[in-house]
């Protein structure tokens, strides 16, 4: 029996599915699993398509967006506007 590996890119498959994806890592995750799950939508969009539309090269791309990388606030934003994302600030309810 062979068994593959999940890739949870392979099911980012639209926008909607895409936002869910962030939305729930942001609520229930910490650091390290928001830029592990910015990574896997670039990766379900194409890192070449994001490296073309930030700037930076894919090997720097996959190195930010990597378990345990700490990158730069401004490569997180670069990243985010190139997978069509935005971060709101929305009050917690207390």
């Amino acid at each position: 029996m062979e068994v593959s590996k999940f890739d949870i890119a392979d099911y980012l498959d639209s926008n909607k599915m895409i936002a869910e994806y962030l939305n729930t890592v942001l609520e229930v995750g910490d650091e390290s699993d928001v830029i592990v799950a910015i990574g896997h939508i670039a990766k379900s969009i194409g890192m070449t398509k994001i490296a073309e539309e930030t700037g930076l090269s894919r090997p720097s791309l996959y190195k930010a967006l990597s378990d345990g990388a700490k990158p730069q606030f401004d490569t997180i934003m670069k990243v985010l506007r190139a997978i069509g994302g935005q971060i709101r600030i929305q009050p917690i309810a207390s």
